[in-house]
């Protein structure tokens, strides 16, 4: 016993094992990931140039517009005076840098999120390999991931993006896959009866009918 507590003494060196994995992921694939920062910092640029452009009282009245037309206008009179609120504050570009922020983390997760729900949503052994992992990113808190993302993509915006992305993708994934997996099966054999073929059966039937569980998907992302 003496001596194989010597030769070990029932630890396991799992820190330094997670260090050196970190350190070789972050030296042979950092430059691949600052490849992908660039289309990311492109578009959130963009995007954030975009919101900053216009006066300040056009675009929140375009926002206050926007919602009214989406949502009524209960939502659209509270829109125009959070708004006016924040502009008054002196918040105005540090609230369009958070907004231009939110969109491009939602449009990638809509980019992302879609064909991997529709996916699952046709392959059952898909979904069982997938639904642990998207179980951890919903449970696992955001700084548990951050400093990771921040090694391999650098300070700056960009790390915000894709953590807000991981914790934003699986409810998009989850009602997407849900949605397709719900419609009837006499409509799919009837698409199939009238010949249709897979990309029509999908972008005919199954889609426009999960649109309702797809869209509290992007509202919940």
């Amino acid at each position: 016993g003496f001596a194989l507590h010597q030769l070990w003494d029932g630890s396991l060196p799992v820190q330094d094992w997670i260090n050196r994995g970190l350190d070789w992921l972050v030296l042979h694939f950092r430059p691949f990931f600052h490849a992908l920062r660039g289309p990311v910092d492109a578009l959130l640029g963009g995007v954030e140039a975009a919101l900053q452009y216009p006066p300040t009282l056009v675009m929140v009245g375009l926002l206050s517009l926007i919602a009214w037309q989406l949502a009524g206008g209960a939502l659209g009179l509270a829109t125009l005076v959070s708004l006016l609120v924040v502009a008054m504050l002196g918040i105005w570009p540090e609230a369009m840098v958070t907004l231009s922020l939110v969109l491009t983390s939602l449009l990638f997760c809509v980019i992302i999120g879609l064909p991997l729900g529709i996916w699952l949503a046709r392959s059952d052994r898909a979904q069982r390999i997938v639904r642990p992992v998207l179980d951890a990113m919903q449970t696992t808190p955001a700084f548990v991931y951050l400093v990771p993302v921040v090694m391999l993509f650098g300070i700056g915006n960009v790390p915000g993006v894709i953590v807000t992305i991981i914790f934003a993708l699986p409810p998009l994934v989850r009602l997407t896959n849900l949605g397709i997996r719900q419609v009837r099966p006499d409509l799919v054999e009837a698409a199939k009866a009238y010949g249709a073929s897979p990309w029509q059966l999908l972008t005919k039937v199954q889609l426009p009918l999960a649109m309702p569980s797809i869209m509290a998907g992007i509202n919940q992302s």
